[in-house]
């Protein structure tokens, strides 16, 4: 049996999609504040991220059937892997929210949210490259903090965008379908911040 799948090659891999859903994703949000059009091309273009990360994620569990020494523990890597996929899935959910609900708009918050999810995804592309080496331990426990702070931002601006919505939104419907949009977007944060408990907790095993 190998001594070593390519583990951190698939997590590098999908972390790189994660970054493409969350571009796709706030190009989306950005073109909805002007007009729809184009929103099916970055909707097809995260659906293409999502399929081809779940083919990495599938890749990983397979690999760790077949590895008999992996370098991370098996929970760990199992939990990463997972946790990331869950990033991709949210991000989806948003842009299928968008064709489901017929959002015809995007507010400045729900860009701003989008925005953060970016930086977000970005900072866990960052954490997961530099995962390799325990030599990094404290680059990663800090991106990790950032990550951390971006989740902190996003939910103070959503809860800034449900304020202004309840107080000045008329349309009862329109209403419901920004909350439903801020609220994923929110939660694809709070995913991202998974991923990095999951890191520091490998970076403090490990290190």
């Amino acid at each position: 049996m190998p001594k070593e799948g390519k583990f951190f090659d698939l997590f590098n891999a999908h972390a790189e999609l994660i970054v493409e859903g969350g571009q796709q994703l706030v190009n989306m949000m950005s073109a909805l504040a002007t007009s729809t059009d184009g929103l099916e091309a970055h909707a097809a273009a995260i659906d293409r991220a999502e399929s081809n990360a779940d083919r990495i994620t599938h890749e990983t569990i397979s690999q760790l059937h077949k590895t008999f020494i992996t370098p991370l523990d098996r929970d760990e890597i199992h939990q990463l892997i997972t946790r990331m996929d869950d990033i991709l899935d949210l991000t989806q959910d948003v842009a299928q929210t968008v064709a489901l609900y017929d959002i015809r708009r995007a507010t400045p918050e729900a860009i701003t949210l989008a925005q953060i999810t970016l930086a977000c995804c970005e900072k866990v592309k960052l954490a997961v490259n530099l995962l390799p080496s325990m030599d990094n331990a404290q680059a990663i426990l800090a991106t990790c903090r950032e990550i951390d702070q971006f989740e902190s931002d996003a939910d103070r601006v959503m809860r800034g965008a449900m304020s202004k919505l309840f107080r000045d939104e008329p349309d009862v419907r329109e209403l419901i379908k920004l909350k439903a949009i801020y609220e994923l977007l929110e939660t694809i944060t709070d995913r991202c911040e998974d991923v990095a408990n999951v890191i520091e907790g490998i970076v403090l095993e490990n290190s």
